[in-house]
This record gives structure tokens, sequence and C-alpha cells, in this order.
């Protein structure tokens, strides 16, 4: 629906306030939040999920009675008893108040409704702790109820200044804390392992960053940041921030480390803006960051220079497709910081970059922070991730198999907000693909998220907004299937698994998933389901490969009120026991994402390495090899899987992604999302996925072009060399008029007419295309 002009608005989500004095925090579920209140301050405690009880304690001069906001503290304050966090434990003394005795009133709990709220007012001062029981979820209870977060909204009587920004909470003790005013430079050293902040204080504020190595200067050699070294060593045609690695010097030396960056989405190595880019504009005399650093490098014995190659923090340039450098607003957030780590004694310089004139810093330069830290702390590598624009970030976390998974590789990348290993040291993509297709294998695919769906709505909000008929999905049964959007674009795949009649768990990829399925709920006005987030309440590993079965008939029970686990049916599911009915609860589906006989062994994180070492112990015997993402990939893609951001999009429907089977057109009668353009998309498809074998030796790549004579008949989804077909394979989304099996195309390398690879249409998917194995 188009905007009409008076409600027509520049949307910033997460940079303007929602409401002036408005200020927000998060609890985590088992944790505690503390706020100060002052007279006329009101709070609201939302329940964000539904059924997650909050207990609030009050804390004033006159002791924990609860009426700085009126109420009365009846309950006992269990979480806060339990606390073990110094600075929580720390609030109630300061107001002479035992913790293992302090009281609350207790919010919620129960069936209170997803965004379910309470308000107080604050009559005088106080301190408010809120804090949000949580009970571990149990794996073998059918009407399971993850523990959740809250949110606290506090409004103030008197605002905060507009122009008064709030940095983030030091990560730790400090060893210098230094404010660079906007538009200027400031100068400073770091020791060899020391940690260096850079915070974007207000947000959309680029800060160039110099850094060289400080015994080398005192030799009077100057070496400093390398672009050029640092392009080769990370293979990257222009180097981003993120998590890839180091910043080198000309010589090859490293000098910094990235360990955290909470923006991810910036670039580095442009030059720093300079008298000539001013001057060029028509704005001689304009104050720059290189005359700025080249004043505070002075001192070191550093010579000037009419522009400086800098590692450009949250500058926001690109290479578009034509290779012109562009550049825009900068994507950081109010507190985004990078952290990095001191390969060496250095002398480094930072600037809040003075350009007032374009994009750069949103036209209105700003202040930056620096923090720098000192070497024995330690900070876990992460990058931030948002469900959505205006959510709060989360940073990189391990799975619970990490303390196992850690012991066997080094190789672990970034998947969806964990780390996963890519592969295994001493074992490698080949061999752990054979392992899986020969024998057995074990992989760790805790990042999938999952979603209890309860309550009496449930079925009818999943049947309204999922392909797949669940009206006929039976108890201890999984069912694949698709989320579509109003135009039959899909948002997500993932599974089903039905535990009862109004319990049900959702799987996905994506943590947008539950959201979306909120707001259906909502929509359709079905106030009897409940969407909980439950990822961090099940972890998960799958075993995979032919001898999968006889490997984990060894070690998993079932009771006689679930299937037996040899006789377990593909797609179904049993609750179970790790060894014997004494053993840690466990769920196991006849599921993966191989193409092989394989299961899913699903526990709480506390017992993620107990399963680990259980498996990996009744695998001995069959050659069980453990797996990575770059195995997987293979697996999966001779197996015709398809994989979100590659095969499919939401600019793709399910029968475009080759999943059109996912879409019961006739036998569901129900209306579901994109029901009505899934009916208009199959009576007219323009384009679907194939198979493709390429002659040669030469790979495709995701993206690549595809063509019949000049013109682009589709695009490369997918790639890989299949170890078992010995031949280069790839996944296409490519014409309706070019897909019959055995019609011969090209795929396009350079600019998609100098150089052609011969490939040919073949039948899909290329391994087992019955489904046997699995099926077996």
């Amino acid at each position: 629906m188009a905007l009409s002009p008076s409600s027509s608005r520049l949307l910033l989500p997460g940079l303007t306030p929602r409401e002036p004095g408005l200020e927000t925090y998060g609890v985590r579920p088992g944790g505690v939040t503390g706020v100060r209140l002052r007279p006329g301050d009101r709070i609201d405690v939302v329940d964000r999920h539904g059924r997650q009880p909050a207990e609030l304690t009050v804390l004033d001069r006159e002791g924990p009675t609860g009426s700085a906001l009126g109420i009365t503290l009846d309950a006992p304050a269990t979480v806060l008893r339990g606390s073990a966090a110094p600075n929580v434990s720390a609030v109630p003394a300061e107001y002479g108040i035992d913790p293992e005795r302090a009281m609350a009133v207790r919010l919620f709990g129960g069936w209170s409704p997803a965004g379910a709220r309470e308000s107080f007012t604050a009559v005088c001062e106080a301190v408010v702790l809120v804090a949000a029981p949580a009970v571990p979820m149990a794996v073998d209870d059918e009407a399971a109820n993850p523990p959740s977060d809250l949110l606290l909204e506090i409004r103030r009587a008197a605002p905060r200044v507009a122009h008064e920004p709030r940095l983030p909470e030091p990560l730790a003790e400090p060893v210098l804390d230094l404010r660079i005013d906007a538009a200027t430079a400031r100068g400073y050293e770091v020791k060899k392992g020391q940690y260096i902040q850079v915070i974007d204080v207000e947000g959309r504020q680029c800060s160039d960053y110099l850094a060289f190595d400080a015994r080398r200067l005192q030799n009077g050699l100057e070496r400093g940041l390398d672009a050029t070294t640092t392009r080769h060593f990370t293979g990257r045609a222009y180097p981003q921030p993120g998590l890839h690695g180091k910043f080198y010097d000309e010589d090859a030396r490293p000098l910094v480390e990235i360990v955290r960056d909470t923006v991810g989405r910036h670039d580095t190595f442009g030059l720093a803006c300079n008298a000539k880019y001013y001057e060029d504009m028509g704005y001689p005399g304009h104050a720059n960051c290189t005359d700025n650093f080249n004043a505070e490098l002075a001192g070191y014995g550093i010579a000037a220079r009419t522009g400086w190659p800098a590692l450009n923090l949250f500058y926001n340039t690109a290479f578009d497709d034509a290779q012109v450098l562009v550049f825009d607003e900068p994507w950081s957030r109010p507190g985004d910081y990078v952290l990095m780590r001191a390969m060496t004694d250095l002398v480094c310089a930072s600037s809040a970059c003075p350009d007032d004139i374009d994009p750069s810093n949103a036209w209105e330069p700003t202040d930056i922070h620096i923090r720098v830290y000192d070497a024995r702390r330690t900070f876990s590598m992460a990058m931030a991730h948002r469900v959505t624009p205006d959510a709060e970030p989360t940073l990189t976390r391990p799975t619970a198999f990490a303390p196992r998974t850690e012991k066997l590789t080094r190789q672990f990348t970034e998947y969806r907000g964990y780390w996963l290993p890519d592969s295994y040291d001493n074992h490698g993509p080949q061999e752990e693909y054979w392992a899986c297709r020969e024998r057995a294998a074990v992989m760790d695919l805790s990042p999938l998220r999952k979603f209890e769906v309860l309550g009496p709505d449930a079925e009818a909000l999943l049947q309204a907004t999922l392909t797949r008929n669940i009206r006929k999905l039976s108890h201890g049964q999984v069912v694949y299937t698709a989320l579509c959007n109003e135009t039959g674009g899909m948002i997500d795949d993932g599974t089903v698994f039905r535990l009862g009649d109004t319990n049900f768990r959702f799987v996905g990829g994506d943590d947008y998933d539950g959201i979306w399925l909120r707001e259906q709920a909502e929509r359709l006005g079905l106030d009897r389901v409940w969407v909980k987030p439950s990822t961090d309440q099940l972890h998960n590993i799958a075993v995979q490969g032919p001898a999968s079965r006889d490997l984990l008939a060894e070690i998993i029970w079932t009771p006689p009120t679930q299937p037996a686990f040899t006789g377990l049916g593909w797609f179904r599911f049993a609750v179970g026991r790790l060894g014997d009915h004494q053993g840690i609860p466990l769920l196991v589906s006849r599921t993966g994402y191989s193409g092989e006989l394989g299961y899913e062994i699903w526990v709480h994180p506390q017992h993620a390495t107990a399963l680990w070492d259980a498996v990996w112990e009744a695998g001995r015997p069959y050659g069980l090899t453990p797996l990575g993402l770059a195995a997987l990939d293979m697996l999966r893609i001779e197996a015709g899987l398809v994989f979100a951001g590659h095969d499919f999009s939401d600019q793709t429907d399910p029968f475009e992604a080759g999943i059109g089977f996912t879409v019961p057109l006739k036998t569901k009668e129900d209306e579901f999302v994109g029901r009505e353009a899934l009916l208009a998309r199959k009576a007219s498809p323009q384009r679907t996925l194939v198979g493709l074998e390429l002659e040669g030796n030469e790979p495709a790549r995701h993206g690549d072009c595809v063509h019949v004579g000049r013109s682009q008949v589709g695009v490369v989804t997918s790639a890989t060399l299949s170890p078992l077909l010995r031949k280069n394979i790839a996944l296409c989304r490519i014409a309706v008029q070019y897909a019959d099996p055995g019609t011969y195309v090209e795929i396009g390398k350079l600019d998609g007419h100098r150089k052609r690879i011969p490939a040919q249409v073949v039948r899909f998917p290329f391994y087992d295309p019955d489904k046997t194995r699995p099926r077996s």
C-alpha cells in the first residue's frame, strides 16, 4: 500500500526514540535488571512473549516495602535470593537489605498473553529490580513453556536532555578512557595485548584509525597499517571490518586483530578525508582528518602526509556492480563499537571525522569515544545481530557443544549468531563428506531457531501461516514446510513437530520466524496461542550416515509409550532418554540435511556435552567422524536440499525454489498466507529450480549467470564439486522453457559472454533422487 503524502516520513529504526523520555531495558530469563526511578517516573513491565512470570522488588530509603510504587511485596524474590552477580547483590546491601530475605511482587505467569504489561509510577526515589524467573524447559514435557525475556519501559517525568548521549557500559575497567570531540583527532599509545574499543557515541559517525609499530618507530622506521598487504592475506579485494582476522603493515607483520564488531556493515582502507577533497568540493580550509592526524602524530616523529590511508570504521562505502566507489550514511547505531587487540606495542590515532558536506556522517559530525582495556582481560569473538532494525543486538556465541568441538578444530565460522565448525582439523571437508556417505558423521546444528507454538489456537495459527496441511499432522510426526508472505515469496523453510493436540514446535533458520508468527496471530485475532522462542533451551546435533541407526540404537532408550527407536519412521520423532530410563531426557527425530539415513537429537544445553560424549564413544566402532559446514554444503547440494539466501528468498516462491511439494493447493482447502498468489504463480510459472552438470573441472559459483545463446535464462543458486559423481554440479533457477532434462545451457564467467562453461540440465536431486536412503 502506498503511503499518502501526509503519512510519508523518513524511517530510522533504532536511531530515533519512539517517544521523548522513553528508555527501554531487557530482562533475560533467569536474570535481574535494576533501574533507578525518581518521583513521577513510570515503569512498564512487559511480558513480551507471554506466560513468563516476573518478580518486582522495590528498594527505597524506608526499606523494601514497595511503597515507592504503591504496591505490597508479598512473595519471595527467588531470583534475587539466588543471584550470584555482585552488582545485583550489592544493591540490596546498599539499602541494608539481606538479599537472601528479599521479597517481591509477582507479575504475569501462568497463561498471561503476549504483550501483557503492568504499569507503576514512583512517588519517591527508588531502585526497582525486575527479575525473570527461569526453569529449564524439559525436552520430554509435552506442554513445554520455555522461559523468555521481559521488557522494561521507563518514561521519565524529567526526560534526559536530548543531546545527552548514553555511552555503553565499559566491557571491563578501562586503562584509558578518552573522548574524541567532533571534527578532531587524538593520538594514544597501546601496549601489546591490550584491547582498543572504538565507540560511535551517537551513531552514524565515521572514525579513521591509524596504528604504527611503536618499537620500530623508536628505531626510526615508520611501519603502519597497509591496505595491500592486508588485502593479500585476507583474500578480499576491499578488506572490511568484521571477524576476518588481522590487519598488517607493509612488512606483513600483524598490528591489530579484530575481536568484536557490532556494526558489520562498513569498510576500511580508503583515504582519511583530506584538504584536497574539500577544496575540490568548493570548501577550502575545511577541517579534515588528515591534517588532524598530522598534528597529533608529529610528536612521534611521523612525517606528515597529504592523505592518510586509514582503517575507516563506521564509514559506509562500497564498490557497486559497475566497480564505482559509492558511499552513503553509516550503518552504525549509538553505542556501536569495534574492539581490536594490539598484536604489538602501538602508537595509535583515531578521529571523529569532520565531514559535514555529504552523507558520510549523516551530515552532522559527532563524537567518538576510545577505551583501552588491560591485556589480561579476555573478550569473546563476536559480531552483533539484530532480528529487526529496532531490536537490541545480540553477540555471536558458542553452542552448548563448543567444549567438545573446540578440542577438535580451530576452523570456526560465524553462522547466524553462533560459532560453528567449518571443517575439522586432521579431517577436512572431503573426509567428513565420505564419512557421512559411507559410515556416520556427527554435526552441530544448534543455531536452528526453535519456537514453541502453544495453546488452543496453535493449530489454527500454523494452518493459516504455513503451506502444509497442519491439521493432518499426527502426534509424533514432523513435516517440512514453507512460510510465505502475501506475494507467495518464501520467508523461510522449516519443520513442524506435533507434540500434542495444542503443542507444536517450529524449527526454522531465522529469529524473525517467531516475530512473523506472532504478528499473524494478532492479525487473525488468535489470542489463545503463544509463540515462544526455545533456541536457548534446545541444542541439537545430527548423526547422519548408513551406520547412524545401528550406532544410536546402542545409546537411545525410548519408553513403551513412545515408538521404539529402531522402528522410528522417516519424519517421525520420539521422546526418550540417553542410555536407559534414568538417563538425560532427549528428543530424537528421523530427520536431517544430508540425503542419508540420519537422525537429529535435541537436548537441553546443560546436557549437550554428555550427549556428545555418548555419541562419540558409541561411534568409535563405526568410524564416526565430526562434520563441518563445508562438507555439509556438498552433501545438501547433491541431495537437492535448498538453503536460505542462496536457493530461495522472499522474492522466490516454493515452486521456483524446487520445493513445490510443500504446497498442497488441491488438498489443503483452508486459507493460508500467500495462497492466492501461489495459485496464480503455479498456473503461470516463470522459473523453476533444476540441476546442472558441468563439463570439465571448473566449478560454478553462487550468482553465476546461465545462458542460452546471448540471453541469460537463469542463475546458479548453489554449486559444488560432487565427490561421489566426480563432476561439478549446480542448482540453477531457470526459465521454465529451458528446464527439461537434457537441455544444454552455458554458465557465464567473466562478463558472462567472454567465457562460458557448457552444462546440461539433469534429473534433480543429483544423489538418490527417490530418497531411498533416508527412507531405508
